[in-house]
């Protein structure tokens, strides 16, 4: 079976081997090098990196939409193209290169969550559960028919960035399963039901801004969606302060929202729309991160501030 392979980033990179054992990656498509680093420094993409390893022919097109793009894949003559966060829609032209289509393994049990943030936003929206599908592309935004999928449990602390690095195991697991039957004809396509689809919007810093008007089960539910990137934070002090870990509890406060309610060893209680959110680590604007009971050693937070003001 031959295979191009379409992905940018480190999450990527188990699909991509799971794609190199289950037949032949004649190319790999995946995004421009990017400065990155205090030192922005130009470096090529995780799969780049890992393409190069094996001596896998490695394209970084701004767009697929050039025509000698179109060309230089249908010349590799792929039997299929495999997508894992390539981080680009495919054009319709690009769809129709190789002979079984193109498929795409999506982080969530579609049609649930279609779009570009499903890991962040089933943690952020308190999801119990999510899972992987594997999925026959079409020009809509995952809406393709489903081939294969994978549930998984979600842990109660799990942040963004565990979850992701455990879906993107269970992807290439997937792929290892679904390629081989494709190529057999031994999958048959089904179709999603739209009227049960749900989305995750690309996340922006913005999305990271607590409003302490909403519970605090909603509050620590983003801590966690939004972990590493974009974080959840608050203003206080004249800066930010990133809120890295924390809890909510059930305990409803008289107070306006936002406002500190107790201190401790452990670190700070912040009551909400409802509940109170037990905060246990943070990073102040330009600090490292550290445990709350650390920074209110060093900082002055009482009982009866706000924050957020």
């Amino acid at each position: 079976m031959r295979i191009l392979f379409m992905g940018s980033p480190e999450l990527a990179v188990p699909s991509f081997n799971a794609a190199r054992a289950t037949g032949r990656v004649v190319g790999v498509v995946t995004q421009p090098p990017k400065a990155s680093g205090r030192g922005r420094k130009i470096t090529p993409s995780p799969i780049s990196r890992e393409a190069a390893k094996w001596g896998i022919t490695v394209m970084t097109p701004d767009t697929l939409r050039n025509p000698e793009i179109e060309v230089s894949l249908r010349n590799m003559e792929p039997d299929i193209i495999v997508v894992v966060a390539y981080g680009k829609i495919l054009p319709a032209n690009i769809l129709t290169v190789p002979k079984l289509g193109c498929v795409n393994i999506h982080a969530s049990l579609l049609p649930e969550l279609r779009g570009a943030a499903p890991i962040q936003w089933a943690l952020a929206r308190g999801y119990r559960k999510t899972g992987v599908t594997l999925m026959q592309m079409d020009e809509g935004m995952d809406t393709g028919p489903i081939l294969l999928q994978k549930a998984t449990a979600i842990g109660p602390q799990e942040t963004a960035g565990e979850l992701g690095r455990r879906l993107a195991r269970t992807g290439a697991e997937l792929l290892h399963e679904g390629l081989p039957r494709l190529y057999r004809g031994e999958l048959q396509p089904v179709d999603q039901d739209n009227d049960l689809a749900t989305y995750a919007p690309l996340l922006t810093k913005a999305d990271g801004l607590i409003e302490w008007s909403m519970s605090a089960e909603e509050i620590a539910n983003r801590v966690r969606g939004f972990s590493p990137w974009p974080g959840t934070y608050t203003v206080w002090a004249g800066g930010r302060l990133l809120i890295t870990r924390a809890q909510s509890r059930e305990e409803n406060h008289k107070t306006v929202h936002g406002t500190v309610v107790s201190t401790g060893p452990e670190g700070f209680q912040v009551s909400c729309g409802s509940g109170t959110l037990e905060v246990l680590a943070v990073k102040p604007e330009g600090k490292r991160e550290m445990e709350a009971g650390e920074y209110l050693s060093g900082y002055h937070t009482e009982v009866g501030q706000i924050l957020g003001q």
